[in-house]
């Protein structure tokens, strides 16, 4: 149960529990930035016009990079699921 749990998914990402905890938590406090100023956004169109598909974009772009020069992949992998 323990190995399910906390290591065998950032086994699965080649990574150690700590390793993925600072990945998972900086991509987390970029979401929640990125959310809140999405929020604004909404409150006040004139602000923030690109933040949620720039955040995103920018995110799939990190994950994608990161997750192919592990794996020395050569395809772009073109999905957001990847992100944790």
């Amino acid at each position: 149960m323990f190995k399910r749990l906390f290591t065998a998914h950032p086994a699965s990402v080649e990574e150690s529990y700590g390793q993925h905890f600072i990945v998972a938590g900086g991509f987390a406090l970029a979401m929640l930035f990125g959310g809140l100023r999405v929020l604004i956004h909404a409150f006040i169109p004139g602000f923030f016009i690109n933040a949620g598909s720039s955040t995103v974009k920018r995110l799939n772009a990190i994950m994608v990079t990161q997750r192919s020069a592990k794996r020395g992949a050569t395809s772009e992998m073109n999905s957001i699921e990847y992100i944790i």
